[in-house]
């Protein structure tokens, strides 16, 4: 590296890369991270309980990362765990619009040498992060999802380790195909090249409390790609993104490449949708806060340098079709796990669905007996299938369609209570609607809280186009049957009801890798995340052509004459 000379417009920390070694590197085949699963005696689940008690034992001090500082204001607010409010866990310095703008400072200052970066360095980082969550953060990361969210034992897993250890690796295949397609020359004496270059400003990710793994894929993603990033995640999440950023610095992410916020959504709209840096945005969150980001990037759209990239993924109503030949423990497996996991505070579980008349009659008895089994409580007890619900605005919400639904008439199959004394607890309720396009077929609520329809044997092409058109949405959806000619119809006449759509099988738990993540409609861009197609929305690409025996003469041969 060779420093540049300061002078004016001119950063004194930008570097030009020499090139040291050449080759074609290769980097490891990406393998999707086994899941632990936590039975008793299992060494793992020793491990886990010791990182949930030593992670009790603390009251961490959260400051902001800004250019590789760590900032603290004195504007701190106190965490609890949803499931236990008496107990602190940790307090997060507040940030104010000074530091958004120093944060935005701070990247656009690294990006010059991030960019230039060789692209098997950026690699190396993101690997070692991801050896360090399936190493000696696993139980770490695990553990503060637990407290700070309220997941069980195997959400975390699958969300905070795996599924953030999966995005890492993957991510790096992709980029490494990514980089290798290249135009064909057609012509010994023109040599084609597509360079991919990171965009022209900052990106801002804006991540939301749900994932530990989605709030910490949407920086990196970008960032692997040659980007800088300002980082904002939700309030409620930032006890495990702060532990990310600590293991993005110990694998070697350079200061000031992704930098860590905790500002007012206000503070972070008036300054960042107006700055002609600003290059792009990697969402998940609510559809009405994404629509809302639109409209001002499009309110502002001749202040940017460049056009941003919007890459969204937002809400969801999401469904599940029983066919009358649907196996009837099939079918009430997916309900439970598909709409009552972590409380179905997924944007892809399960909130609605429609079974036919006869077939509800086997499956109702079985349902309620299998619903009276859920336990509800802490995380740190892993008999606890369902725990608590984020916080109290989400608390409220929810009860209030459960109030409303009860008002309205609307049976309540099984659940209804609620308490907030000690956490925000809500069992997992089940509405029997009697209208199909009552409030709670309609309206995403991201609780649990599921609604069933009953529909009439004969009236299965009528409900598939009634599960069509209920919802805005289009995020993720499933057919429950075992009559084939049923599952080709439902998958033919669905087909642009769910980005993520399932066969005998619950709408969650997309893999990396297996099953890239998105909807469209009013459910986001699709943009794939655990995809190839979400890293090429993180760069702009530079077609390069070299003629190695260029003309001389300007005149073609149809100038001539006979």
């Amino acid at each position: 590296m060779l420093p540049v000379e300061s002078g004016p417009g001119i950063r004194a920390a930008s570097f030009i890369f020499v090139p040291l070694m050449n080759g074609v590197f290769q980097v490891p085949q990406a393998i999707n991270e086994p899941v632990l699963d936590y039975a008793p005696g299992s060494t793992e689940r020793k491990k886990l309980k010791a990182a949930l008690a030593e992670a009790r034992s603390k009251v961490l001090d959260i400051p902001m990362y800004i250019g590789g500082q760590e900032v603290r204001t004195g504007n701190t607010v106190n965490m609890f765990p949803p499931h236990d409010l008496a107990h602190q866990i940790g307090q997060y310095h507040k940030g104010g619009r000074e530091h958004l703008e120093q944060a935005i400072e701070a990247a656009l200052a690294a990006r010059d040498q991030w960019e230039r970066t060789p692209w098997e360095q950026r690699a190396a980082i993101f690997l070692k992060a991801a050896d360090l969550l399936a190493g000696p953060y696993r139980y770490k990361i695990n553990a503060a999802t637990m407290l700070a969210q309220s997941k069980n034992a195997y959400q975390a897993e699958i969300d905070s380790a795996c599924e953030m250890i999966d995005f890492l690796r993957f991510n790096v295949q992709y980029m490494t195909e990514i980089y290798n397609e290249q135009p064909s020359a057609n012509s010994k004496t023109i040599w084609n090249r597509l360079e991919y270059r990171p965009l022209e400003g900052f990106v801002f990710a804006l991540t939301p409390f749900n994932f530990t793994a989605i709030s910490g894929n949407l920086p990196t993603s970008a960032a692997m790609m040659g980007n800088v990033v300002v980082w904002k995640p939700a309030n409620t999440q930032v006890y495990s993104a702060q532990m990310l950023m600590e293991v993005f610095r110990e694998a070697g992410l350079p200061d000031g490449v992704i930098n860590l916020v905790y500002v007012d959504g206000s503070i972070a709209g008036d300054i960042i949708f107006k700055h002609p840096d600003f290059a792009g945005i990697h969402f998940t969150g609510s559809t009405g806060v994404f629509r809302q980001v639109w409209q001002e990037i499009g309110h502002n759209i001749s202040k940017y340098k460049s056009y941003p990239r919007i890459v969204g993924e937002t809400g969801g109503k999401d469904f599940i079709l029983a066919h009358p030949s649907a196996d009837a423990e099939v079918l009430v497996a997916a309900i439970i796990r598909g709409a009552f996991e972590f409380q179905g505070q997924k944007c892809s579980a399960a909130s609605r669905v429609y079974i036919p008349q006869t077939l509800w009659n086997a499956v109702k008895p079985r349902l309620l007996a299998e619903m009276a089994t859920l336990t509800m409580g802490p995380t740190e007890d892993f008999s606890n299938f369902i725990n608590a619900v984020i916080d109290e605005k989400a608390f409220n919400k929810i009860t209030g369609y459960i109030e409303q639904a009860r008002k309205d008439g609307q049976e309540i199959l099984c659940g209804g209570g609620y308490d907030k004394s000690k956490g925000y607890f809500i069992q997992p309720t089940i509405i029997m609607a009697k209208d199909p396009m009552y409030t709670t077929m309609c309206e995403e609520i991201f609780g649990p809280v599921l609604s069933i329809y009953v529909y009439g044997d004969d009236e299965f092409e009528s409900t598939m186009h009634l599960v069509d058109k209920t919802s805005e949405y289009a995020l993720t959806g499933a057919i429950i049957a075992q009559d084939r000619y049923a599952i080709v119809r439902a998958t033919e006449a669905l087909r642009h009801a769910a980005g993520n759509f399932y066969v005998n099988d619950k709408p969650t738990g997309a893999v990396v890798g297996q099953q890239p993540f998105g909807g469209a409609r009013g459910s986001g861009t699709n943009d794939k995340a655990g995809s190839k197609l979400n890293l090429l929305r993180w760069v702009n690409l530079r077609t390069i052509k070299e003629n190695f025996v260029p003309p001389k003469d300007y005149r073609y041969p149809f100038l001539s004459e006979e």
